[in-house]
């Protein structure tokens, strides 16, 4: 199983972080390890700075390569709401040298999903989505503003790399992200639902 982050996929949030908007999709890997499996997450000795960034995630369902975009919603028949955890300090210290960025985004438990939907049964194209901490607000965005679809994602994937059935590919995250404490609690939301409610330690 190959979890797939897209990078930079909403422009406010590109913006945030100071980075250049792409001009087609870039992605990177997480490894299986990398998948939470409850819910408490627990901030790594290695870092001082935290960051969730909460995302859209699709599954793959069948295997697939050199995807057609008009054939690519084939290919999916689930959708769920994830945090991309990322180490930001660590991050920006190997940026800065023009090293590869795994020790900041692909470190244990450093990918959260909820239980996936039928697709059918959500506006996914024009989805809500968002995250509190502590009960505040602090992303909030919609599948409509992401810069690259769903189907584009898989066939820019697919061009270098097999899709297999269970892949996830974490589709991009709103402006708003930030850093997390011991004992803050955060929540995600599709279309004003709760799906998830993480503590952290």
């Amino acid at each position: 199983m190959k979890i797939f982050c897209i990078g930079r996929n909403y422009a406010e949030h590109a913006k945030e972080l100071n980075n250049d908007i792409p001009s087609e999709p870039m992605f990177f890997l997480k490894p299986d390890t990398a998948l939470m499996r409850n819910d408490l997450f627990v901030i790594p000795p290695f870092s001082n700075e935290i960051h969730f960034e909460v995302e859209v995630v699709i599954k793959i369902s069948k295997v697939g390569k050199m995807i057609q975009p008009q054939f690519a919603h084939r290919y999916y028949e689930e959708v769920g709401l994830g945090i991309d955890f990322t180490a930001r300090d660590v991050q920006t210290e190997l940026k800065a040298q023009r090293f590869p960025w795994e020790k900041a985004k692909a470190f244990d438990n450093s990918a959260y999903v909820s239980k996936f939907f039928p697709k059918e049964s959500l506006p996914i194209d024009n989805l809500s989505f968002g995250l509190k901490k502590n009960d505040e607000w602090m992303q909030q965005g919609n599948t409509q503003d992401m810069l690259f679809t769903y189907d584009v994602l898989i066939a820019e994937i697919s061009k270098y790399m097999t899709l297999k059935t269970g892949d996830m590919i974490f589709t991009g995250t709103p402006k708003g992200v930030g850093s997390l404490a011991s004992k803050d609690i955060i929540k995600g939301y599709l279309n004003d639902t709760q799906v998830f409610e993480l503590k952290v330690l």
